[in-house]
């Protein structure tokens, strides 16, 4: 069903079954059904390769994430949840989601990985008469990640009314699941005399999924930041980039006593991050 694009590990291979999606080829309700029978017709045949809308049932509203995005490492699996508000006039029958990650909005022939809830139809509470909003508990393993899925991830949503009105959207909202980043930092030498050159260095890198180790992050502008003691703010004082192997080397003047941090703010691909700040004794 998925074609050859599918590159998932693991238990990812599961998408069949926890949707209901090889049932595809279940014939479409007869006119003449009851609309709850219509409607249970229906959600055996979410469409994958399309948006479709038929009748008056809407997606009001998706939250992934809590609108934030998600720094996967190389070992331990984390959690999404993902909320959608669905309304149709005359009530929700049930609603269906999953992750996916891809080009283009065509979830049967792009997506390159998958990740289903815990529940395909998640935990639902009435809003009102009309309205439900369904909450998914997805959970992200490393084992089950390529480097190339890391970035925008999209939500694919099928809500069907009561009556069987029913909306099916490929990306019916987005998140951003990056390969973490960790920073270092040291100031040395310490204790050091006012007004006398220190160097601070420290070390960026980033998690591999295709070797599920971190490797070194290199040619990154990453951000000198001095914190003086006493003050909970810090300040930026120069941009340095990383070489190759994601290494940082810098020399600054020593003024008063501090503490001194490497700032990254991020890509595309690779979460930002901030060393712990290493406290300077200025004498």
């Amino acid at each position: 069903m998925w074609g050859n694009t599918l590159r998932i590990r693991a238990t990812v291979a599961a998408v069949t079954g926890a949707l209901a999606l090889t049932a595809l080829a279940v014939p479409a309700a007869q006119a003449d059904e009851a609309p709850k029978a219509k409607a249970a017709a229906l959600t055996a045949q979410a469409p994958l390769d399309g948006d479709t809308s038929e009748g008056d049932t809407r997606i009001t509203k998706v939250v992934i994430n809590g609108g934030k995005s998600l720094a996967l490492g190389t070992t331990a699996r984390k959690t999404i949840t993902a909320e959608v508000t669905a309304t149709d006039p005359e009530g929700m029958y049930e609603t269906h989601s999953f992750l996916w990650n891809g080009p283009g909005a065509d979830a049967a022939n792009n997506a390159l990985g998958i990740f289903l809830p815990n529940s395909p139809t998640g935990t639902c509470t009435e809003v009102n008469a009309t309205t439900t909003t369904c909450k998914y508990t997805i959970v992200v393993d490393p084992a089950a990640m390529y480097n190339n899925t890391a970035g925008t991830w999209k939500l694919w949503v099928y809500a069907v009314g009561a009556d069987g009105d029913h909306v099916a959207k490929n990306v019916a909202g987005t998140t951003k699941i990056l390969r973490a980043s960790t920073l270092t930092a040291n100031a040395a030498p310490e204790p050091v005399t006012k007004n006398k050159p220190i160097t601070v260095t420290g070390k960026l890198a980033r998690a591999n999924w295709d070797t599920l180790t971190y490797a070194g992050y290199g040619a990154q502008p990453v951000q000198l930041q001095f914190r003086p003691a006493g003050s909970s703010t810090y300040s930026n004082v120069k941009t340095v980039n990383t070489n190759a192997s994601g290494n940082l080397s810098t020399t600054v003047t020593a003024v008063k006593d501090g503490y001194w941090r490497w700032n990254f703010t991020g890509t595309s691909t690779a979460s930002p991050i901030a060393a712990a700040g290493d406290y300077l004794d200025v004498r």
